[in-house]
């Protein structure tokens, strides 16, 4: 069986967003805005955090599933590739997840 990736899920998003919202369960998200897909992956972050301390490792990867989803909805919903995602990823493997917070801005 060959490995699913993100980019294959986030290129189905892609696609299912041109799709009508009577078949696809992503175009009616997006066509609800923004603020609703960024509701429902807040929802999906909570319920994941939960199964995570709830100590259920099925449920957990599961949530984490919906999670990764709805996230990328949201970056669709924003026209952020994955590819974006993934390329600020790469920038902070050079430097240690110290280090890379220490630098951050402060309000």
């Amino acid at each position: 069986m060959k490995a699913f990736t993100l980019q294959e899920l986030a290129d189905r998003i892609k696609e299912r967003a041109g799709a009508s919202p009577d078949v696809s369960y992503t175009r009616k998200l997006l066509d609800r805005g923004v603020a609703h897909c960024a509701k429902k992956l807040g929802e999906e972050a909570v319920e994941t955090a939960l199964a995570a301390v709830g100590g259920n490792r099925d449920a957990l990867i599961a949530e984490a599933a919906d999670l990764l989803y709805h996230l990328l909805v949201v970056l669709e919903s924003r026209g952020v590739a994955l590819t974006e995602v993934e390329a600020a990823l790469a920038r902070r493997m050079t430097t240690s997840g110290l280090d890379e917070k220490a630098s951050r801005r402060r309000d």
